[in-house]
């Protein structure tokens, strides 16, 4: 666990390095849940435009039943990038699994949350795991042979373009082994208008939440990056299907990170995150080409989101 913490330290100062050294800026979305960051991502989800959470909740409660029935007995519950766990209560009263294993970036976030799910779950073992859940984590120490049911919600897919998605799946897919379920939720392309609202709230958390990833950078990488010169930018991009999200420079500003000198003009932007939104047709596609098929899909009366749960394809020979 703590070599994984360590990878992942080691990760976020090379990636911020390289991305501030590109012509357009960048740093991975995945930094942006140290845990400042995951408690304002958490509190973003109760917020009223942020229909996700609601949506996919309700569609939990409706059929984690049915999941259960599909998923069998004797799982153990592995869910990547857990944050809070909010939903996952829902999934584990009905799969009842003797084993839950969240994974997930931010090791203060997780600690608190695997404590309160061992609080409110008596008897089930909780086994936190620090680390970038992006890659393959093997779990037969923890595990056995015991069937796993992978947990991928809140439309998490979507920070990941096509051949980064078909890549984390598949490692999803080496983490959870043979015999393997996944339960993941998607957020397919709808009306523009409703998906800028859910990421640029009035009420400002969203700007709170990704101007963190730079005091994240000062506290942990030394950097010097005057905050108040960036702003929080939200936009939809046609033709690549994806909200994005940005730093805007309101000013031209110069700093340092890790000693390294870097300056910005205004106007220019930091890409901190994508949200692609894939129609459901794509979705599947992903899924194949990722060694998945789909067992199973739920969705709400206004198509704003999709539940669904995917088997592991069998390796077998084809003509």
């Amino acid at each position: 666990m703590n070599e994984l913490l360590t990878q992942a330290q080691n990760d976020f100062a090379q990636a911020v390095l390289a991305g501030l050294s590109q012509p357009q800026k960048v740093v991975p979305a995945r930094f942006l849940y140290d845990k400042r960051g995951s408690e304002l991502f958490e509190q973003i989800t109760g917020l009223p435009d942020y229909y996700l959470t609601r949506t996919e909740t309700a569609l939990l409660e409706q059929h984690a039943a049915d999941i259960a029935a599909l998923a069998g007995d004797e799982t153990v519950v592995v869910e990547f990038g857990s944050g809070s766990s909010a939903k996952t209560p829902l999934l584990l009263a009905a799969v009842r699994p003797a084993i839950y294993i969240p994974v997930d970036i931010s090791a203060d976030f997780l600690a608190e949350a695997a404590k309160g799910m061992e609080q409110t779950h008596p008897g089930l073992r909780v086994v936190p795991i620090a680390g970038d859940f992006t890659l393959p984590v093997y779990l037969d120490s923890i595990a056995g042979e015991a069937r796993r049911l992978g947990f991928f919600p809140g439309g998490t897919i979507g920070n990941f373009g096509p051949a980064a998605a078909v890549d984390l799946l598949r490692s999803f897919a080496t983490t959870l082994g043979q015999e393997a379920r996944l339960v993941i939720g998607v957020d397919p392309r709808k009306d523009p208008q409703l998906l800028i609202a859910a990421a640029d709230d009035p009420q400002g958390l969203m700007r709170e939440f990704n101007r963190n990833l730079l005091h994240r950078i000062n506290r942990e990488l030394g950097g010097t990056i005057d905050i108040d010169a960036f702003t929080h930018k939200a936009v939809w991009n046609d033709a690549k299907g994806r909200v994005e999200l940005h730093l805007e420079a309101i000013r031209d500003t110069a700093f340092s990170v890790a000693g390294r000198p870097f300056a910005i003009q205004s106007g220019e932007t930091i890409h901190t995150e994508n949200s692609y939104k894939y129609r459901l047709e794509e979705i599947r596609l992903l899924a194949r080409a990722a060694g998945w098929e789909s067992l199973a899909a739920w969705g709400d009366a206004d198509g704003l989101f999709s539940l669904q749960l995917w088997g592991k394809t069998r390796d077998r020979i084809e003509p």
